[in-house]
């Protein structure tokens, strides 16, 4: 299906991309239609599907959605928690129309509602999980791309992509292919350098681990800034040094200002300055009867009684 052409053929990466997310991992049990695409069988029971068959079905697969002229008329649906994120990336990044989570019934068919559709193409991860779309879109006439397994029945679907999909990096990892492969096909992206995109993002995540991890960087970064922060005692330092520096220029300036007509001696150290002298009427001494100042508070609070009284009687 590749046309014997090299660039459409899969490289190493690929493949060891493919065996490392364990895409070749089929089921034990196995449909007649599906026994096509079996490699072979372990003795334990479980089936190895030959990835030379899921290129050339994913070459296929791109080619369809490539066709389509509106990218928004190709509708990708994924039910299961784990391909969900993989079908919102996939909707992304090539335009298509996604619908992950709960499939409403009757969207293609029931003209009334008010979620009715009329998709060119529609691509599910499962035909199992996702039997609704795929016996409605045969009601519509509409071409099924579906991602299978060993143990999948093929029934309404007209391209059927072998592959381990109940596993979430291989499932992940086939969107991240076909959205790649149609990219390539659009001219979008080139074929002598690699996408940009990660495979890692069509990789479903658990809410309880990628909670753990935004706590770990969390407590990261706490730590790291408790690291910091001795260092701004250095600041302190410098205040020490610039501190004496305005104390001995006041010392100077009073040093220089002695008595009138008093020659000052030179190299004779900076004579002592007297403390400014308190006013006499607020002198502090120990003996409270000492003070100077006489203060009559009855004559005070006269004054002050008539001024208070002034005002009430203008009231």
């Amino acid at each position: 299906m590749s046309g014997g052409l090299d660039v459409l053929k899969a490289t190493e990466d690929d493949i060891t991309k493919m065996l490392a997310a364990t895409t070749h991992i089929g089921s034990d049990n196995s449909e007649v239609t599906m026994e096509q695409y079996v490699f072979k069988k372990r003795n334990e029971g479980t089936n190895i599907i030959n990835l030379k068959k899921t290129w050339e079905k994913l070459m296929l697969a791109a080619r369809a959605v490539a066709a389509v002229e509106n990218p928004a008329d190709v509708f990708v649906v994924a039910s299961r928690t784990y391909a969900q994120r993989a079908c919102l990336k996939f909707a992304r990044y090539i335009g298509a129309t996604p619908i992950a989570g709960r499939f409403t019934p009757g969207a293609f068919t029931n003209q009334i509602q008010a979620a009715f559709r009329e998709p060119r193409l529609l691509v599910v991860s499962d035909p199992r999980t996702d039997h609704q779309p795929v016996t409605e879109a045969s009601y519509a006439n509409i071409p099924i791309v579906s991602f299978c397994n060993i143990d999948s029945p093929t029934k309404f679907v007209d391209i059927a992509v072998p592959c381990n999909n109940k596993s979430p990096h291989s499932i992940g990892l086939m969107w991240w292919f076909l959205a790649r492969e149609v990219l390539r096909l659009r001219g979008m992206i080139s074929r002598d350098t690699q996408w940009d995109v990660m495979p890692d993002l069509f990789f479903y995540r658990d809410p309880e681990e990628a909670d753990k991890e935004e706590r770990e960087r969390s407590e990261a970064a706490a730590e790291a800034k408790i690291d910091i922060a001795p260092a701004k005692e250095e600041w302190g330092g410098e205040a020490e040094e610039w501190a004496p520096e305005p104390a001995a220029a006041a010392a100077a300036a009073m040093g220089g200002a002695g008595a009138p007509g008093a020659p000052a001696a030179m190299g004779a150290p900076a004579p002592a300055v007297a403390a400014p002298a308190a006013p006499a009427s607020f002198q502090v001494n120990d003996d409270w009867a000492s003070q100077t100042e006489n203060t009559d508070w009855a004559a005070q609070s006269g004054a002050g009684g008539d001024q208070w009284g002034g005002s009430a009687n203008q009231w």
